[in-house]
């Protein structure tokens, strides 16, 4: 379950962050290719933000779709399903533009410090 270190790397990005603030919001963009199961991620980020200033925070995930770009005829398309290849000639020489992606991008933080939280 690798939901599990990636909601252990979220809660810590988000409290290095708040600098002693409470986190009420955690906002991820996630790509398909990532493989996160939503509710897995929910589930593990709720265990490890326990007794930190990240407890109690909403995990907004939005998922990203599979861009591809092709090498051969040029043509950039949103992958749909297996096999990775060009939607328009088929070809398999394509670089992944788009999917690959696990990042915080946005905190809502309260103003007030946390007394005694980590």
């Amino acid at each position: 379950m690798h939901e599990l270190a990636l909601a252990d790397a979220i809660v810590r990005i988000a409290s290095e962050h708040a600098h002693g603030r409470r986190v009420a919001r955690v906002e991820l963009e996630v790509g398909r290719l990532r493989q996160v199961v939503p509710e897995a991620l929910a589930f593990a980020f709720e265990l490890c933000a326990e007794g930190t200033t990240v407890a109690g925070a909403e995990l907004a995930l939005e998922e990203l779709p599979v861009r591809l770009a092709c090498r051969g005829c040029g043509e950039s398309s949103e992958l749909d399903a297996l096999p990775v290849a060009c939607a328009r000639c088929g070809g398999f020489e394509v670089d992944v533009t788009q999917g690959e992606e696990f990042r915080v991008v946005a905190l809502e933080l309260e103003e007030v410090e946390c007394v005694g939280s980590k």
